[in-house]
């Protein structure tokens, strides 16, 4: 570690993903959070936490195992799982942006509806997929990540917000982004048990996962193996992990990338 990493390690903290009161989770598709944060999610909202679920697109697309559906009645087949599995999670409030699946829409679109929704909900700290990880691939997900890593930057300026907030001169005061599907996390959440939650909530989406099929088995193996390593890390049963920066670390701070 450089003397300068060290300094900044020193004294300007990482913030502790627990610390906070009120959070967003964004995902790309209905199921996302799920698999990137869902043990988390049901930590925190047993804690008493404030936490909202905000989906950007409408998952009409994710046919493959859907049981014949497409268009329209997976997309709402795909909303009504979301909120039986936010449920399961402690999670009464989530929202919608109905972006079309695929990338098909315009990123204006897509920041400004995000943008709307950070206004509303005022969050101390904005989870979203890791725009960074060299192998994602998905539209998507990259469009999303991308755009809660620059509004998370931009959000307490009002003079900068007003372009996506309808001309209204709004600063959002929120402190934190931490980035969920990452491979550098930097913060950890001990979960516990929560990871029977997790694994229950994904149970919901079963248009996507149908319940004792081969996807659905491999990806809940794949959650216990993530979760007991991110545990060995943090020497508990089990926990998630996060790419976690405060808004000081966010512009001319190049340091932080090795916290």
């Amino acid at each position: 570690m450089s003397l300068t990493s060290f300094v900044v390690k020193k004294f300007v903290p990482l913030p502790k993903v627990e610390s906070f009161q009120t959070y967003l989770f964004i995902g790309p598709h209905a199921d996302d959070i799920e698999i990137g944060a869902g043990a988390t999610v049901a930590q925190l909202t047993e804690q008493g936490k404030k936490v909202i679920f905000l989906i950007c697109t409408d998952g009409r697309y994710g046919e493959a195992l859907a049981g014949g559906l497409k268009g329209n009645q997976l997309a709402a087949k795909r909303r009504e799982e979301c909120i039986r599995s936010a449920k399961v999670l402690g999670v009464k409030d989530v929202r919608f942006l109905d972006l079309e699946d695929g990338g098909n829409y315009k990123k204006k679109d897509l920041l400004q509806g995000i943008a709307q929704v950070m206004e509303n909900v005022k969050p101390d700290i904005v989870f979203a997929p890791d725009p960074e990880v060299k192998t994602e691939a998905h539209v998507d997900h990259l469009n999303v990540g991308k755009a809660v890593k620059m509004l998370a930057c931009l959000a307490p300026y009002p003079g900068i917000m007003k372009r996506y907030l309808g001309g209204q001169e709004i600063g959002i005061p929120v402190q934190a982004v931490a980035f969920y599907m990452t491979v550098s996390p930097n913060r950890f959440v001990k979960t516990k048990d929560k990871i029977q939650r997790q694994l229950k909530a994904i149970d919901c989406h079963a248009s996507q996962y149908p319940k004792g099929s081969e996807a659905s088995e491999q990806l809940k193996l794949y959650l216990k193996v993530r979760a007991a390593d991110f545990g060995i890390r943090t020497l508990s049963p089990a926990a998630e992990g996060f790419r976690v920066l405060a808004q000081v670390h966010m512009h001319c701070l190049p340091e932080a990338e090795k916290l």
